[in-house]
């Protein structure tokens, strides 16, 4: 991971005293937050408000679609992007805290279905023709879906497979696609997939890498948290060994 910023630069002392935060002074913070890390965020947020009495109020949904909304003047605090340029996009343009952006977690794409049997650990049910429907997110919208159509591309399989593409509007409706059968199996992260505590439903394959452009997700403070002490906390407890470790538990590198 590269070097944060030298403004943004946190030791575990100065994370510390974020957090260390008089409950009597807890407030609120509004976060938009990537559809494929809501079930980590959810558990971030547990432990965050623990550590500091700070409540923390999540939306979850496209990343592309939160750049939009934030452009419009939706009142989210805090991005926790599924990609690393929509933060970079932000501060360029005005909308959120220049330095303040800094990469959680490098997310890890799978093909996945919600039947045992159907996916191989080698991708090799692409190429068979054996499905009827296969569920992408909007490469628009979601950086999962981009990563799904480049695997597409470079395993020359975009004329045979294009006809069959089911698109969801995020990662979570793509997921829903194939737990419900409307669609045979899909591209999704493999935190939805992989959940701590809990067995691993149907088959999938683990995409290589290679195959796709690096996933890195960043997380920004936006304007509207600037003056928030809720929101800076947050971001300082979403690089604290806690966070890391519910991160790391879900299956993203980084």
């Amino acid at each position: 991971m590269p070097a944060m910023p030298h403004l943004w630069r946190t030791s575990v002392l100065a994370i510390a005293c974020l957090l260390a935060t008089d409950s009597a002074h807890a407030g609120d913070v509004t976060v938009a937050v990537a559809a494929n890390f809501a079930g980590p965020m959810a558990r971030i947020a547990e432990g965050f408000t623990a550590a500091t009495g700070h409540t923390v109020k999540t939306s979850a949904g496209p990343t592309g679609k939160f750049y939009s909304q934030i452009l419009q003047g939706a009142p989210f605090e805090v991005l926790v992007a599924a990609d690393d340029e929509t933060p970079k996009k932000l501060i360029a343009e005005g909308h959120a805290v220049a330095g303040s952006s800094f990469t959680y977690a490098i997310g890890v794409l799978v093909l996945w279905s919600a039947r045992p049997g159907v996916v191989d650990d080698q991708g090799a049910v692409l190429a068979s023709g054996r499905f009827n429907k296969l569920a992408v997110a909007n490469p628009k919208l979601a950086p999962y879906g981009a990563a799904a159509l480049q695997v597409i591309q470079a395993r020359g399989l975009g004329d045979a497979i294009t006809p069959k593409l089911v698109t969801g509007e995020s990662i979570a409706q793509t997921y829903q696609f194939v737990f419900t059968g409307n669609a045979d199996l899909g591209f999704v992260a493999l935190s939805q997939v992989v959940v701590p505590g809990k067995p691993v439903t149907g088959s999938f394959w683990r995409v290589p890498s290679s195959l796709h452009s690096e996933i890195r997700q960043d997380a920004v403070l936006l304007k509207a948290g600037a003056s928030n002490p809720a929101a800076k906390a947050l971001l300082a407890y979403l690089q604290s060994p806690a966070a890391k470790a519910v991160i790391q538990s879900h299956g993203y590198g980084g």
